[in-house]
């Protein structure tokens, strides 16, 4: 007959022991989420800013080029 069925103290055991592994799995998974939602938040950001420096010095060569231009219809 199987030990499991006749020994309630290896099935306590044998639970024990799987939701100790289960609580530990739990642990790595939400430590590589926040991981990993960290390192996406860092990408969005630098592409965020890369992307309003390039629209900031658009507007400046904008402004600085109406500046130098005449005005129309002169």
């Amino acid at each position: 007959m199987d030990p499991l069925l006749t020994d309630p103290a290896l099935l306590n055991a044998l639970h024990d022991q799987a939701r100790a592994e289960a609580r530990r799995l739990r642990r790595a998974a939400v430590g590589e989420l926040w991981r990993a939602a960290d390192a996406v938040l860092a990408t969005a950001a630098t592409a965020s800013q890369r992307s309003a420096a390039r629209w900031l010095h658009r507007l400046q060569r904008h402004r600085s080029l109406r500046q130098t231009l005449p005005p129309a219809g002169l």
